[in-house]
């Protein structure tokens, strides 16, 4: 399964709905500008965007909540270590009250991989970052810092947009 997401406005963005309307788009307005983002088995709509690999994929995306995606550009020589912990994990995310989707994603052609987290609301979000299973889920990287990051991760959040009717 693949994912695709591509940035612009969110006016730019739901004319893409209106042209595809057999996709089911999510539209995310974050703190990057909007984001537009779906889901299937390989077709790309998107003239500029990215595509990616679903290497892992926990709960249901909603068309509503809060999303945080975060971005980790790891070294080639890294990547299948740091994609075996990622999809091998047990962070507990699951349980936590709020939790909607968790997608584990590498970015096609590149060794730049996003994990994306959906909450019902920020607070959840918040209360899942404070909460003991995050810490534990966390507490490899305190011990070191990763080697296998080759560059700066970056983290890009926001709500999902709800159309004006």
């Amino acid at each position: 399964m693949k994912a695709f997401m591509s940035r612009g406005t969110i006016n730019f963005l739901e004319t893409l709905e209106r042209k595809h309307a057999n996709i089911d788009f999510y539209f995310i307005a974050s703190n990057d500008g909007g984001i537009a983002y779906y889901e299937n088995s390989s077709k790309n709509i998107f003239t500029a965007g990215q595509c990616f690999e679903i290497l892992k994929s926990v709960g249901k995306l909603s068309k509503e909540g809060y999303v945080v995606m975060n971005h980790l550009p790891v070294s080639e020589d890294s990547s299948s270590t740091f994609e075996y912990r990622m999809k091998h994990s047990d962070s507990g995310i699951e349980e936590m009250e709020g939790f909607q989707a968790w997608r584990f994603l590498r970015q096609e052609k590149t060794s730049k991989y996003v994990v994306l987290t959906q909450w019902k609301s920020f607070s959840d979000f918040e209360n899942w970052k404070n909460s003991d299973q995050f810490k534990k889920a966390h507490d490899s990287q305190k011990a070191k810092q990763p080697s296998y990051f080759m560059d700066r991760p970056f983290v890009i959040s926001g709500h999902m947009h709800e159309k004006e009717e």
